[in-house]
C-alpha cells in the first residue's frame, strides 16, 4: 500500500512540474500564432525581424526590407514585438554605456606602457605578430 502512495505522489508531482507548464507554454504560443495581425512587428524562430504583410491560414508574408517579402509557415513566429520591448532594449543598452570608466585623460592604458618604445603586440595586425 505504501508503495502505491508513492507511485501516486510521484505522478501528480511529474504532472505539476512537467506536463502542465508544457502544456501552459502550448496554448500560449497557440494565442499568439491566431493573433498574427497584417501590420505587426515579429521576430522569427531563426532571428529574423519583419512586418507582417499578409497573413493567411497556416503561412504569412512577412516584410524583412523594403521591398522583400518573405513567405514562411505560422509556427515560425518567435513572437510579436510591440513598442515596450523596443523601448526596454534601448534603456539596456544605455545602462552598458553608463558602466564604461570615463577616460579624463589622467589614466593612461597599461598595455601602451612598454619599456622598449615599441607598439604593444594587442595593436598590431595578427600577421605581424606572428612573423
Amino acid at each position: 500500500m505504501g508503495a502505491l502512495i508513492i507511485i501516486l505522489v510521484l505522478l501528480v508531482l511529474m504532472w505539476l512540474l512537467l506536463i502542465r507548464p508544457q502544456r501552459r507554454k502550448q496554448q500560449e504560443q497557440q494565442d499568439l500564432l491566431s493573433n498574427v495581425q497584417v501590420g505587426d512587428e515579429i521576430v522569427t524562430a531563426g532571428g529574423i525581424y519583419g512586418t507582417v504583410v499578409d497573413v493567411e491560414e497556416t503561412d504569412l508574408t512577412v516584410e524583412i526590407a523594403p521591398n522583400t517579402h518573405v513567405r514562411m509557415a505560422k509556427r515560425a513566429i518567435a513572437g510579436i514585438l510591440n513598442e515596450e520591448d523596443d523601448d526596454e532594449e534601448y534603456e539596456y543598452e544605455d545602462e552598458e554605456d553608463d558602466d564604461e570608466p570615463e577616460a579624463d585623460g589622467s589614466e593612461e592604458p597599461e598595455a601602451a606602457e612598454e619599456e622598449d618604445g615599441k607598439e604593444p603586440e594587442l595593436d598590431r595586425p595578427a600577421a605581424e605578430q606572428r612573423g
